[in-house]
């Protein structure tokens, strides 16, 4: 029977320090000297001294535990090294009301956005925001596939990830994308590579069919009322070299110089998808850019994390100083510039087993950043008016 010591944290006798179906002591003894295991909030933690560096302590065990169905990580506790395992949980837990939630607020937002690309009015009709459910689609489609991917890939890697979370916001588009939460240790390099660009690949084959479809529904037309209004607010994209190969391969238009006509929303929702991608493989911190990089480039892509924020704030000081655009044209890069100096001061994921990866992977990885560049464009809306 199991003693309780006077800190109130039940301890096991020295003949039973091993989880039920978890490693055996000897194994784990072999490089970490076990000399007390607790069990603290549904955790069993295994008080002891390292017998190598500590990080390689947690390459030689982490193994070990995951293949018995436990997390586990090396931690400091009131001045002690610890060895803390709990049971891994891969997959959905429950019905995820949050994820539900999120989602359905988001096509209502993106609805709403959608009417107004639509040129419909959903101020004097609330129930004309329902013809704007292919711009919805879009949107939802190619983001839904972009995290999709990244999910998917956990779960092959049995990384524990969540489903993903919908962001809705009153912006153009009606939201500010999706994210999934990964919970789990990175095994090692080829996880971190493939759940990283899973997401962007996976997101630019839905992007392309996306775009080939809304390239061949019929433009918009802007009422002749709203074009002469000298108080209405024109909004101009910028189109991505991607966006523009596939426009020229189909023989299809994108009305520029037409003040009266437009893309079809559809196409906006495949631009949504484009922009996306090319931030989220800006290759710092957690961003999946920085998840490939760390893969393929080690701890060196830290020092490229460093030179990105100011590669942004250059970039909108020549858009502004040189090309004379607006500060709320170029601000879009300001910002980015700060997110991606917070993130990269945080670092990158780091995987428990850190060997290199084959040069499959290393090509694939160039190959996705180089989609990532048919992405950008460097100035993404000009809002006239």
């Amino acid at each position: 029977m199991d003693d309780v010591d006077r800190s109130g944290f039940e301890t096991a006798g020295r003949s039973d320090r091993s989880l039920e179906d978890g490693p055996p002591i000897d194994r784990i003894e072999s490089v970490f000297a076990v000399y007390e295991v607790r069990r603290e909030d549904g955790q069993t933690v295994y008080y002891g001294d390292p017998l190598a560096h500590p990080q390689r302590v947690m390459c030689d065990l982490w193994p070990v535990f995951h293949e018995r169905g436990y997390d586990a990580t090396l931690e400091r506790r009131h001045g002690e090294y610890a060895l803390v395992a709990e049971p891994m949980t891969v997959g959905i837990d429950g019905i995820p009301w949050t994820n539900i939630v999120l989602f359905l607020l988001t096509v209502c937002s993106t609805l709403f956005a959608g009417s107004l690309w639509y040129q419909l009015d959903p101020f004097a009709d609330p129930t004309v925001i329902w013809q704007a459910w292919p711009f919805t689609a879009a949107i939802l489609g190619v983001l839904g596939v972009h995290e999709m991917g990244h999910y998917v890939m956990s779960r092959y890697h049995q990384v524990d990830a969540s489903l993903p979370y919908f962001i809705p916001v009153p912006t153009l588009i009606g939201t500010m994308g999706a994210v999934i939460t990964l919970k789990g240790r990175m095994p090692d390099r080829k996880a971190l590579f493939d759940i990283g660009a899973a997401g962007p690949l996976a997101g630019l084959v839905a992007t392309v069919v996306v775009t080939v479809i809304g390239l061949h529904l019929p433009p918009v037309t802007v009422p002749e009322a709203v074009v002469q209004d000298p108080n209405a607010i024109r909004i101009e994209l910028g189109y991505p070299p991607l966006l523009e190969l596939l426009a020229a391969g189909f023989d299809q238009p994108l009305y520029r110089n037409e003040p009266g006509m437009g893309v079809n929303p559809v196409v906006i929702g495949a631009w949504v998808g484009m922009f996306v991608t090319f931030l989220n493989l800006i290759p710092v911190g957690q961003l999946d850019g920085g998840h490939i990089l760390r893969a393929m480039a080690g701890e060196l892509q830290e020092t490229f994390a460093a030179l990105v924020p100011g590669a942004l704030f250059a970039l909108a000081a020549y858009l502004y100083y040189v090309d004379g655009y607006s500060v709320n044209t170029v601000f879009v890069w300001i910002l980015w510039g700060l997110l991606t100096a917070v993130l990269a001061s945080k670092g990158p994921a780091t995987p428990i087993q850190d060997e290199r990866l084959g040069w499959g992977r290393f090509v694939l990885g160039t190959v996705t950043f180089g989609l990532g560049l048919l992405c950008f464009m460097p100035v993404p809306v000009v809002i006239v008016g």
